[in-house]
């Protein structure tokens, strides 16, 4: 599992207005961490153009939608349940610039 991947993962069960269900998500978290820990950081992709300055547009598998920034989560191995491709260098890097932002 290396950062970049996008495996489909379930979310359930959620709270309030966390992203529900089993959906694509990209794994966020480094490799290092990744390789090490029981856990990764992952991002959900959604179908929904919010247009959010925490998210970023994306295609992936010839459908447009977004990599949800504000919705990180750290998930167990467990659930993500099959890998699906990965993101392409521009949507990687447009991800680690966004994340950049958001944390300084």
């Amino acid at each position: 599992m290396k950062q970049f991947e996008v495996y489909q993962v379930n979310l359930d069960p959620t709270i309030g207005a966390e992203i529900k269900k089993s959906r694509p998500a990209v794994i966020i978290s480094p490799n290092v961490m990744n390789k090490h820990l029981q856990t990764v950081i992952v991002a959900p992709l959604t179908h929904t153009i919010k247009g959010y300055p925490s998210r970023v547009i994306s295609q992936f598998q010839n459908q447009e939608g977004e990599v949800a920034l504000d919705q990180i989560r750290t998930v167990d191995k467990l659930r993500l349940k099959k890998k699906l491709g990965t993101v392409d260098a521009g949507t990687s890097s447009d991800i680690l610039n966004i994340l950049q932002t958001m944390f300084q």
